[in-house]
């Protein structure tokens, strides 16, 4: 049978699952606490603090990385991040002290007697002298680390947040990541890692004619300062010396006028990454990229103009292994009026 109780940290009252973080934990058991839990909690997601955090995985990344797993949020791409997986958290004293603490506030919250004997036996068999990690393994302190199941907050299937069944493992620094275990962060789980944080340049253009467009004159656009270039993000497993670096590289500006009365130059719309800038005295060449639009913008109205630039994923990891991961495009929308120049010929 399980055993359960409800503990607060930091005001917060959640659903301790005793299970949660002792090793082994069998797979039924964490199905049917998720839908237990979430049906006690409202739904609230709190019970994942009693797991690992992304703020405690020791994983560093380092190059043009955003701040948080947000890089891709304005990316149109069929690449979804990795929705739950496991990592390195705790030193073997850092988990000593976080359950020494979990514990405090639970036998100090007024529960049970028979709920605060549950959680000292299921600590005991996990972490006492007879355990499979004795005295929390300080013993080993420096010698590896404790891992968990991170759940990623911002992947939009909640469901699949919870593919990954809550566990504690051990893995020494001088081992591999241990390779039965699904999802658990590798070389190629680091590549997408570091996809997922990856900062491309905002897609700005310029145009010219600048302003305003003129019905049957054409607009020619081009990247601003000089272009793109690629950018980078390497992510490291602190401790185990795995890393992989995961390059994004621009392959094309595609613009999209707004309007079908527009044609766009060439017809594709598929320009070079890098589309000359306009010069004086090219008024009359066919842009190398650009627009012309045939009808005016009704008052107060604008047409809605495209640029997208689409990356190449490609990474190396630590051991050089390799590979590429679905592109991404990343986009800009611009308000264009355009307007109807009128002529009278005498």
């Amino acid at each position: 049978m399980k055993q359960r109780a409800r503990f607060a940290v930091g005001g917060a009252s959640l659903l301790l699952l005793l299970f949660f973080c002792a090793p082994g934990a069998r797979a039924e058991e964490w199905n049917d606490a998720i839908d237990e839990g979430q049906e006690e909690t409202q739904g609230d997601s709190e019970a994942q603090d009693i797991e690992a955090s992304a703020s405690v995985v020791r994983i560093s990344y380092s190059g043009d990385v955003v701040d948080g797993p947000s890089g891709l949020s304005s990316a149109r791409t069929d690449w979804t991040p990795p929705a739950c997986y496991y990592a390195p958290a705790y030193s073997p004293e850092e988990f000593e002290a976080y359950w020494n603490e979990l514990s405090r506030e639970f036998y100090g919250a007024g529960h049970l007697d028979e709920d605060k004997q549950a959680l000292r036996e299921s600590l005991e068999n996990s972490y006492g002298e007879d355990g499979e990690y004795p005295n929390y393994n300080v013993d080993k302190e420096g010698e590896g680390m404790f891992w968990q199941v991170v759940r990623n907050e911002n992947h939009p299937d909640r469901e699949a947040r919870f593919a990954c069944e809550s566990r504690t493992f051990w893995v020494d620094f001088d081992d591999p990541p241990p390779a039965d275990i699904p999802q658990v962060v590798d070389i190629a789980l680091l590549a997408e890692l570091a996809y997922e944080r990856i900062r491309v340049p905002d897609t700005e253009v310029e145009m010219n004619p600048g302003g305003a467009q003129t019905v049957n004159l054409a607009t020619w656009i081009w990247p601003t300062d000089g272009g793109f270039e690629p950018v980078s993000v390497t992510a490291s497993l602190d401790g185990y010396g795995l890393s992989a670096t995961t390059t994004a590289t621009p392959v094309g500006l595609s613009i999209a006028p707004g309007t079908e009365d527009a044609e766009t130059h060439p017809g594709s719309g598929e320009c070079a990454i890098d589309a000359p800038a306009y010069r004086e005295g090219w008024e009359d060449r066919e842009p190398a990229c650009g627009v012309t639009y045939l009808r005016s913008t009704p008052e107060g109205e604008a047409y809605e103009l495209t640029a997208s630039v689409r990356w190449e994923i490609a990474w190396e990891g630590s051991d050089g292994s390799g590979g590429t991961l679905p592109d991404g495009v990343f986009e800009t929308t611009y308000d264009v009026t355009v307007d109807e120049v009128q002529t009278i010929v005498r």
